[in-house]
């Protein structure tokens, strides 16, 4: 009788790792439960697992199961694993097989439509993940994941490319303080970033790519995983205590000179966040107002390392002022709260006050 689940225990050592390493597979079985574990191991990936005969058929899938019909993204078809790890989250230990942090991301059950060799056919039905979804083999190796039915009612996909919104300078205060919201002007390299799967995007405000330039904000993506939003704001080089537009600039030119290159790469970046472009299937440039986008955007705790979200002060124009002067910057940022984001547009719903 084959042993589903030799290549499993092969692979790791129930001395060191807390997963469950039971002696035989379960019993055959026509259960149709599955999970889905977020698995931040040497590169972060989603572990998708089908009861299938008395173990879990499973797949690594890099970026997760695709949201819509517009792409396709890659399965590795991994070993079986044993039905205990329906349950299973933890920390298997650095140097260990699959070493790293696994979550449940989402579980539940699964209608069959299909299960040959190199094709497998399921709709699932979980807190989290719904719909139809094919898992098929493109030669010895390699599988894809698509989802055949259509995404959730009013979901968009993810734009390729969003032009970032641009302020008009101004010479004073608005006379209307308490309509306004106003951010400190860091006259950073304004950057979208475009998070998916894990994974970081970014563009300058030409759309020029600039995702090798910053390998500081690529655990961006992981932080934030699952979630997938356009993020919109500038990225700031601090040298000590102060921003450093000549650090900066650094960045974007060949840098030939080992030495030179080091001394940019030591200088601190900070990705400076501060408005949210789209959500989770979902445009907020159109009817949701400033006010109302830097509230999902604060709730999304963007607070690491080189990443985090300034706070903006709605109707302090004058204090505003006063801390900016005080960090040595060279004004604010004035934006109404109830200003739409218009992309590409400069407009006097964004003004920019020495």
């Amino acid at each position: 009788m084959v042993d589903q689940l030799e290549e499993y225990r092969r692979r790791r050592d129930a001395r060191r790792t807390p997963e469950p390493i039971p002696a035989t597979a379960g019993e055959k079985t026509t259960g149709n439960r599955f999970v889905i574990q977020q698995h931040h191991a040497r590169s972060l990936h989603w572990d998708v697992r089908l009861e299938h005969d008395g173990v879990l058929a499973s797949f690594a899938v890099p970026r997760g199961l695709p949201r819509d019909r517009a792409r396709n993204n890659l399965a590795k078809r991994t070993e079986d694993h044993p039905l205990e790890y329906l349950d299973f989250a933890g920390e298997i230990p650095a140097g260990e097989y699959g070493g790293g942090r696994m979550t449940i991301h989402d579980r539940g059950t699964y209608e069959l439509d299909k299960w040959r060799d190199d094709e497998i056919s399921v709709t699932f039905h979980g807190g989290r993940t719904s719909g139809r979804y094919v898992f098929f083999q493109t030669d010895d190796a390699n599988w894809m994941v698509r989802r055949m039915d259509p995404a959730e009612p009013g979901w968009q996909t993810m734009p390729e490319a969003v032009e970032p919104m641009l302020a008009t300078a101004a010479a004073g205060l608005p006379p209307d303080d308490e309509d306004w919201g106003y951010e400190l002007s860091w006259a950073g390299r304004r950057t979208l970033a475009y998070v998916s799967g894990g994974r970081v995007r970014l563009t300058d405000a030409d759309g020029a790519d600039v995702t090798s330039w910053y390998p500081e904000l690529r655990p961006l993506g992981a932080a934030l995983a699952p979630t997938e939003a356009v993020l919109d704001g500038e990225i700031v080089a601090f040298d000590g205590a102060t921003v450093s537009a000549d650090r900066l600039a650094l960045r974007r030119e060949p840098r030939d000179s080992g030495a030179a290159r080091r001394a940019v790469e030591r200088t601190p970046i900070h990705f400076l966040v501060y408005d949210l472009l789209w959500l989770e299937g979902h445009s907020t440039v159109e009817f949701l107002r400033y006010a109302q986008r830097r509230e999902l955007l604060e709730g999304l705790n963007l607070t690491g390392a080189n990443w985090q979200t300034p706070p903006y002060f709605p109707g302090g124009g004058e204090f505003a002022l006063e801390a900016a002067a005080a960090q040595g910057l060279g004004g604010v940022v004035a934006k109404r709260m109830d200003s739409p984001y218009l992309p590409g547009r400069r407009s006097r719903l964004w003004m920019l006050i020495d």
